[in-house]
């Protein structure tokens, strides 16, 4: 079973940074691409980045050159580090997997990017 459990958000000022976690706790490692989702206020869950289990990266164009993550599979776990913060990125961060077929989710971490 996988079971992936995200931290690391809070309030920050525009410009500034955070780190996000996601760490799979459950039985099964993650051997698949993992992924960031973010949903604003009355919007649709966008998918921000992903990363293969050999490190391959994807970013959404709205985050290019400010996000960055990153993936230590010994430890079962991804990162999303957030930089130069904007109002707009705004949202509850989720990560993601799949596992034979099944699709997993945490139950997400609060970003809020003050102004």
């Amino acid at each position: 079973q996988v079971q992936l459990v995200e931290s690391g958000g809070g309030l920050v000022q525009a410009g500034g940074s955070l780190r996000l976690s996601c760490v799979n706790s459950g039985s099964r490692p993650s051997v698949n691409t993992m992924m960031w989702h973010r949903q604003a206020p009355g919007k649709q869950r966008e998918l921000v980045a992903s990363i293969t289990r050999g490190g391959s990266t994807n970013y959404a164009d709205s985050v290019k050159g400010r996000f960055t993550v990153s993936r230590d599979n010994a430890k079962n776990a991804i990162y999303l580090q957030m930089d130069s913060l904007k109002p707009e990125d705004t949202g509850v961060y989720y990560c993601s997997t799949y596992d034979r077929g099944s699709g997993f989710w945490g139950q997400g971490t609060q970003v809020t990017v003050s102004s």
